[in-house]
């Protein structure tokens, strides 16, 4: 068959690898400049690592994409480290990232505090099923079981901070899966994420796969016969398709789709993201701290500071040191509007909360990224809510990260979806 795969993402370009593979004749369609999607990153010229637009890392959980590296025989490039992660409590940031952390951790009362944490947690990572948890809402459960304390302290802020005012609507199996599958453990590809999806498209592109950069997509319809057709700046006819983009995208792109599953789509909620990254010449946290958890009520402009030089050794980067400011906002935000400048102003008059010592002086560059899909809100009763893969377009085939839940967006689920949805590409022929 000849297929059009819709976006160069680590998902649509595994997606193509399984495709070309089986023989078929495989073109990748890409709106931007480079491959990697979301996953992407950037570089300067002193840099022999590239920074990632959008803080990424892989958990050592993630069999799908360390099962795709270790096919294409890479996992010696993989490296796993475990940074300092620190959640925030009465103004100040304490280390909870390990049992010991955790029996330190003021937030937590001594000893029953502990205990109960220790006991829900245990049930949600080992017995609980998600299906039954996606009848209840994060919001209520975790006041009942963890306790209003615990609730208040540990939970509330990253739910606030991930789906800012729909956070009491999102489901207990989002929560779950993110207690069942990750750990402590975060994992990087030697060089950075975009060397690794260069290097995938560079082996896709020895296979015989046409990766086309600049090209978006602006309508997928019926094509003669049994062929859809493609229309970028011109028009081309393939046996099928498959959609890696948002919800939205793909609606706009596919009118032909019944209205049901148009309204479907379009029924979907996801937050964006924006991300200011910085170079400074001096380190940031003085105490090596990667990942700063920062709750909305506590007033910082942002919801998550991570010092990436913190995880990776500031030579790779020239000695500069990498600082990302990142948050989860409604894309209708005014972050979204906001100039470079303006959001510069804005986050650097905390820095002296994280080190006294810190001057704008310290600045080398900056860089501002945003993009309006970056995580799937999932309400009660979610699954029933979810697109199929196999669209009722005939031959038109749909794989994003609104439709790995109960799991969280990331590249593992994006390629776990995309191959999934190539299989069902080959199978129903």
């Amino acid at each position: 068959m000849k297929i059009a795969v819709i976006g160069a993402g680590l998902g649509g370009m595994a997606a193509a690898f399984d495709l070309v593979k089986a023989g078929h004749k495989v073109v990748i369609f890409e709106a931007s400049e480079v491959v990697g999607g979301l996953a992407s990153g950037f570089k300067e010229p002193h840099w022999s690592w590239s920074v990632e637009r959008f803080y990424h890392h892989w958990f050592q959980s993630d069999r799908a994409i360390l099962g795709l590296i270790k096919e294409l025989g890479w996992q010696e490039d993989v490296m796993f480290r475990r940074p300092k992660t620190v959640a925030y409590h009465q103004g100040e940031f304490y280390p909870l990232d390990s049992p010991l952390a955790a029996l330190r951790f003021p937030g937590f009362q001594f000893p029953w505090g502990i205990l109960r944490f220790g006991l829900v947690t245990f049930y949600l990572r080992y017995l609980a099923q998600w299906q039954s948890l996606e009848n209840f809402r994060a919001h209520d459960w975790m006041r009942q079981w963890y306790g209003e304390r615990l609730y208040q302290t540990l939970f509330q802020p990253l739910l606030e901070g991930k789906f800012g005012p729909h956070y009491t609507e999102v489901n207990m199996a989002w929560m779950w899966a993110r207690l069942k599958a990750r750990t402590t453990r975060l994992g990087t590809f030697r060089g950075g994420f975009q060397v690794f999806a260069d290097r995938l498209a560079d082996h896709l592109r020895s296979l015989g796969v046409s990766i086309r950069l600049n090209t978006p997509v602006t309508q997928i319809t019926k094509g003669r016969e049994r062929l859809l057709k493609i229309t970028t700046t011109s028009e081309e006819e393939f046996d099928q398709c498959l959609v890696t983009s948002s919800p939205a995208q793909l609606a706009r792109m596919a009118p032909e789709l019944p209205e049901d599953y148009l309204k479907g789509l379009l029924r979907l909620k996801s937050m964006g993201a924006v991300v200011l990254v910085l170079s400074l010449k001096h380190q940031l946290s003085r105490q090596g701290y990667y990942w700063f958890n920062i709750p909305k009520s506590a007033g910082y402009p942002f919801l998550a500071l991570v010092e990436h030089t913190n995880y990776l050794d500031p030579k790779f980067f020239g000695g500069d040191h990498i600082v990302y400011c990142g948050d989860y906002l409604d894309p209708d935000h005014e972050y979204f509007r906001l100039s470079e400048e303006e959001l510069l102003s804005r986050f650097i008059r905390v820095f002296p909360k994280f080190n006294p010592d810190f001057k704008p002086e310290w600045i080398n560059k900056v860089w501002l990224w945003r993009t309006s899909y970056a995580q799937p809100v999932p309400y009660l009763n979610h699954s029933r809510n979810i697109p199929s893969i196999q669209t009722p377009l005939k031959g038109l085939f749909f794989a994003s990260m609104s439709q790995v839940y109960p799991w969280d967006r990331g590249t593992n689920f994006a390629v776990e979806i995309c191959r999934k949805a190539a299989r069902l590409m080959m199978d129903s022929v």
